[in-house]
């Protein structure tokens, strides 16, 4: 989707949450708890297609394939050629001559796929994440190294990195399993995709033909074109819908869990996921301490949370049945339904938007500062994003 802005309108980017480093775009560096705009990005001549974030900065590209970044860059993951942040969105100018198509933030890299197929990497590269072995770091975006085939999508974890490519085969790279689960897992076979520094396809998807990738901290999910979930990994909080604690292979998740309904888009939080099916319900699992799964579930503490609360995907969440897009962050969420912004979980900096820092356990309204046309919505870990097209004054 892009927005562009109509005759008499403009285009803009609302900011909010945490803001350390400047992942906001607004020139500063105080979090915001409630959503504030954006007044010099984009301008009147852009429109916007996708906006995204990591662990602490914010990547967005314009119609016309440029990449746009703020925010950390102490690792280079900005694409910049320098580590010094940066608190206004700026352009990529080292791939100037490329035409963006996706953008994947990570905890402290970046991946990026251009229209032409090249996926390219940034930013930290200490647990192999970058795919690009020989290197430490990378200021400026770096081709991928042994993705022979064209990319068609991308993912990045906390430290980890997906492709699909243009025939459907799933690559991964980086550190895909927690050093602690690999002890636990010791004695068993941990395939090298979980530990690789290059990208190595995936066994067992052997004629399985995905759609699209997605990445938790340390789980990686492929949707299929047939509507399937394969997951693989952490699944400490019940977020894989298995019963092993570690997903050493991907497995398919049974249907039934979705009362038989085809998956249509999925997303992934650190811990938590939410998919939506053909027909518009949308389902929640995994961790749910900070209210991240957008219902209620009544326990003391998180140490008394029972398997059977994380794993069950439970009912559609009723409000959202039919949203239009849907954004995770590392523990809270967002949510476009008609023109209605919703968001809930993690709040702790503001993020949720609703101009506190207490957690929201359940989907509720976001109030903007003025009116949008709402097109695109996205979260960083611990901030979110809208764009949208105005007529109004910005209050």
């Amino acid at each position: 989707m892009s927005c562009g802005a109509e005759p008499g309108q403009r285009l803009l980017l609302c900011a909010w949450g945490a803001n350390s480093y400047g992942q906001l775009g607004l020139g500063s560096r105080d979090d915001e708890l409630s959503p504030k705009p954006l007044k010099d990005f984009p301008d009147r001549e852009q429109d916007i297609r996708h906006i995204t974030g990591g662990g602490g900065h914010s990547a967005a590209i314009t119609g016309a394939g440029e990449l746009y970044v703020c925010g950390q860059n102490k690792d280079g993951q900005l694409g910049l050629n320098h580590t010094d942040d940066v608190s206004c969105f700026t352009p990529c100018s080292a791939i100037r001559s490329l035409r963006v198509a996706k953008v994947a933030c990570g905890w402290d890299f970046t991946i990026i796929l251009t229209e032409s197929g090249q996926v390219l990497s940034c930013g930290s590269n200490a647990f192999g994440q970058l795919g690009i072995p020989e290197a430490a770091m990378c200021s400026v975006p770096t081709p991928v190294q042994g993705l022979q085939e064209k990319g068609a999508d991308i993912a990045a974890g906390l430290r980890h990195s997906l492709a699909l490519t243009e025939n459907g085969q799933t690559f991964q790279w980086g550190q895909g399993l927690a050093s602690h689960a690999q002890r636990f897992a010791r004695g068993k076979p941990v395939s090298s995709f979980l530990t690789a520094k290059e990208p190595c396809r995936l066994p067992g998807l052997e004629g399985v033909r995905g759609k699209r990738v997605i990445a938790g901290s340390y789980h990686s999910v492929l949707l299929t074109e047939s509507g399937e979930l394969y997951v693989w990994g952490s699944n400490k909080h019940g977020q894989l819908l298995q019963k092993e604690t570690f997903v050493l292979q991907p497995q398919r998740v049974e249907s039934h869990r979705f009362s038989r309904e085809k998956i249509h888009s999925a997303w992934s939080g650190w811990t938590h996921m939410v998919v939506q099916t053909e027909t518009g319900n949308v389902y929640s699992w995994g961790r749910s301490s900070y209210g991240q799964l957008g219902r209620k579930i009544s326990v003391k503490d998180e140490d008394d949370q029972t398997q059977k609360d994380y794993m069950e995907p439970v009912a559609s969440i009723p409000c959202l049945a039919g949203a239009s897009q849907i954004a995770c962050g590392s523990e809270h969420n967002l949510a476009l339904c008609g023109n209605e912004l919703y968001s809930w979980g993690w709040n702790e900096h503001g993020m949720c938007g609703n101009g506190s820092e207490t957690d929201v356990s359940v989907p509720t309204a976001i109030r903007l500062p003025v009116s949008l046309d709402i097109q695109l919505i996205g979260c960083g870990a611990g901030h979110s994003m809208t764009l949208g097209r105005t007529s109004g004054q910005i209050v």
